[in-house]
């Protein structure tokens, strides 16, 4: 395979800009173009329902690299442009100002949309929080909230309510699941972060799907839900389900792949761009981090990761593919979360159903690690809380399990 001589990254995130970062480091000397929608320079997504929501930091701290690093990269930014069309075949990208770019290989790196729900839209004090100008109208409003309903009970709706819990807003988690967090983390420790919640005074409303909300003059006063729980704080129950009052909602539900722009692209698209195990969708065309669907060689399955970790590492190995390596991606998946007082770090893809064993540390201690088997007893997770070495430690147990097979050296890439 011979050396592009330009590059085109598509998603100005923390995947896009490790490729450009990765393509430099390895000796990389031909043209790179790093488009990106927002007008910003890069920034790091995480310490954004955390620290820069908290107002700890300020927003300016979450950006990746400094002027002068950025400028040393040697590539043209071209920011606060939105992809809107890509032609696979010729690799062009139109702009939303009816801009043409072309260059021998794109990189999609364009992450994710916030998802929301139907009838959520529309009324004043609902927000998302998925860029900086995001969480910038977010505190604003959560400095004079009273009472906030946090819709979405996966990590970063936990993360939220800790946060805003702990800038001493009044806050509600409401969800479908049991227990905060249980598809991600299973119902042992969803349970044990339930208790967190509501040691901390987070009021916790599980198995409560949310069906709308209500409004008073263009702005929300309540969530509507669909259970028949029945509070002693002000709430009302209506029609087998409660309207919990809130002067701040906050939708924190998922993200769905900025894939909409692609539509027309002749790339294979499903809950992602699907990709083979080197992350390539197309010749030339390759995916890094939230919205990329590749197929793992060790699980023998196609997985999308949405977490800062995958972003760099997935972004460093197209890199390398990009110039020659031909190299398969297939990481032990690794996410983090901040609540509270607690920090859990996860190992692996930990299934609701598997068993959990704790392996070092106790529960009642508030530091353990806790090995995740399968029904044969073969380790598929490792998770530690407030044991971030030990946990890093056990995390090697699950090598052999995402590790792809040995491949014959004459053997195809396969596609």
């Amino acid at each position: 395979m011979s050396t592009p001589s330009d590059v085109l990254v598509v998603g100005a995130s923390a995947a896009g800009l490790a490729v450009t970062e990765s393509l430099r480091r390895k000796g990389y000397r031909g043209r790179i173009t790093l488009l990106g929608e927002e007008a910003g320079a890069p920034y790091d997504r995480p310490p954004l329902s955390k620290q820069v929501l908290a107002g700890t930091w300020e927003a300016e701290r979450t950006q990746l690299r400094t002027r002068d690093v950025l400028d040393a990269l040697d590539a043209e930014l071209v920011l606060g442009e939105r992809a809107v069309a890509l032609d696979a075949a010729t690799r062009t990208v139109r702009t939303g100002s009816g801009a043409e770019l072309r260059a021998e290989v794109v990189v999609l790196a364009t992450g994710l949309h916030a998802r929301r729900l139907p009838g959520l839209s529309g009324a004043a004090g609902v927000h998302v929080l998925r860029t900086l100008d995001d969480a910038g109208r977010l505190r604003e409003e959560l400095l004079k909230a009273e009472r906030v309903v946090v819709v979405g009970d996966g990590v970063l709706g936990a993360e939220i309510a800790a946060t805003a819990r702990l800038m001493g807003a009044d806050v509600t988690l409401a969800g479908p699941q049991t227990a905060p967090t249980r598809a991600q983390l299973g119902d042992d420790v969803a349970q044990l972060l339930a208790a967190l919640h509501s040691e901390h005074g987070v009021r916790l409303r599980p198995d409560s799907p949310v069906d709308g909300l209500e409004t008073a003059g263009g702005r929300v006063t309540g969530v509507r839900t669909v259970t028949d729980v029945r509070t002693a704080v002000g709430d009302r129950t209506v029609g087998g389900g409660e309207v919990l009052r809130a002067d701040l909602v906050v939708e924190a539900v998922g993200g769905i792949p900025a894939t909409d722009w692609l539509t027309d692209s002749g790339l294979v698209l499903r809950d992602g761009v699907v990709c083979d195990s080197r992350c390539r969708a197309a010749d030339g065309v390759y995916a890094a981090g939230d919205v990329a669907r590749f197929h793992h060689e060790g699980l023998g399955r196609s997985l999308r990761l949405e977490n800062r970790t995958n972003a760099t590492e997935q972004a460093t190995l197209v890199a390398a593919n990009i110039l020659g390596e031909d190299r398969p991606y297939s990481p032990v998946p690794y996410f983090w979360t901040d609540q509270f007082d607690v920090r859990i770090q996860v190992y692996g893809l930990p299934a609701p159903t598997a068993t959990v064993r704790i392996v070092e540390g106790a529960v009642e201690q508030g530091r353990f690690v806790a090995r995740y088997v399968d029904n044969e007893d073969r380790p598929v997770a490792v998770l530690g809380w407030n044991m971030p070495k030990q946990a890093r430690l056990h995390s090697q147990h699950l090598l052999g399990r995402y590790a792809p097979a040995p491949r014959p050296t004459s053997a195809a890439t396969p596609r």
